[in-house]
């Protein structure tokens, strides 16, 4: 008899237990400087989410390295649910193969707890591009084999994978030409000093509608809401080109499960908000939850993709 009350004693005490958490502010670690897509994305979820969990999220921004030092900080935290990392899936599974030196794994060191949503990567060209489509734009390429360049915002990083993965698709030589940002690529794109950008396309888009840009597609595995009449890369006649700037939420491996599935519960809900996803729409992000399961399985599916670019590329790791 008493083990049996002592049992229940355990199982109540368990309860309780998980029903107190959140118990004091939770923290958004952001391995990306303010502004950014990322930045966006966390804020608008946590301040939503903090109305729904009853405690502040706190979104804590920590760049540098390619991402690694704030993911490396969440690796190390307390498996507590207090402490989350907001990162991209594709830019973690990029991080694997560039940063071999990092102290962290993603599949060893987290728990996936939520996806997000995904950005549109858009293929743009300036106005006076002879190309009038990605078709033109290849026939152009493999007519001129590595006289026209793409631009990207550094090298190894997605935008200069993606723009990879578009030159082993079509079977064509480009010129990769970095920068440091989306900011620097702007005025060489407008003045057709640069040929082609497979960007995020948020920065492009007043140019495009201005005329000043053209674009002919979205690297998305679907149309994107914000520009329907665009086909995606595989409808434009290069299948096998999917890239995204997408968004999830992950927790330090070892939080306990009541946790992590509350965490998504609850962020499925705040996902749902049509102020949210108008919000996202302004950005060209679009909403695309999944469970803690599709988010691990989409991880793995991430790192084998972009491991066979970067292979193909023969581009060095760090």
């Amino acid at each position: 008899m008493r083990s049996l009350l002592a049992a229940l004693a355990l199982v109540v005490a368990g309860e309780a237990w998980a029903q107190a958490y959140p118990a004091r502010p939770i923290r958004f670690v952001v391995p990306f400087p303010p502004g950014g897509g990322m930045d966006i994305v966390a804020r608008a979820v946590g301040e939503k989410l903090a109305t729904r969990l009853g405690q502040p999220v706190v979104i804590e921004n920590k760049p540098g390295a390619g991402t690694t030092i704030g993911t490396d900080a969440v690796a190390k935290s307390a498996p507590d649910g207090y402490t989350l990392l907001v990162s991209g899936i594709a830019s973690q599974a990029i991080v694997h193969y560039m940063h071999p030196k990092r102290t962290f794994d993603m599949q060893r060191d987290f728990a996936p707890v939520a996806r997000i949503a995904d950005g549109t990567i858009a293929f743009v060209v300036p106005q006076s591009s002879p190309a009038k489509s990605v078709k033109d734009f290849v026939a152009l390429a493999k007519a001129n084999p590595g006289r026209l360049t793409f631009a990207s915002s550094g090298v190894g990083g997605l935008i200069h994978l993606t723009g990879e993965m578009f030159k082993q698709a079509a079977g064509i030589d480009l010129t990769h030409v970095p920068y440091k940002g989306t900011t620097q690529i702007l005025p060489d794109i407008l003045d057709a000093r640069v040929d082609l950008a497979l960007d995020s396309l948020p920065a492009y888009l007043p140019h495009i509608q201005s005329g000043k840009l053209r674009v002919f597609a979205v690297a998305s595995r679907s149309r994107s809401s914000l520009l329907p009449e665009l086909p995606t890369m595989a409808e434009a006649g290069v299948p096998g080109v999917v890239s995204a700037t997408d968004y999830a939420l992950f927790a330090p491996a070892g939080t306990r499960r009541d946790i992590v599935l509350r965490l998504y519960r609850e962020t499925a809900a705040v996902l749902e908000a049509a102020d949210l996803r108008a919000k996202f729409a302004t950005q060209g992000i679009e909403v695309r939850g999944g469970t803690p399961e599709a988010l691990q399985a989409e991880l793995a599916d991430e790192l084998a993709k972009w491991g066979r670019v970067i292979q193909t590329a023969n581009i060095r790791a760090e």
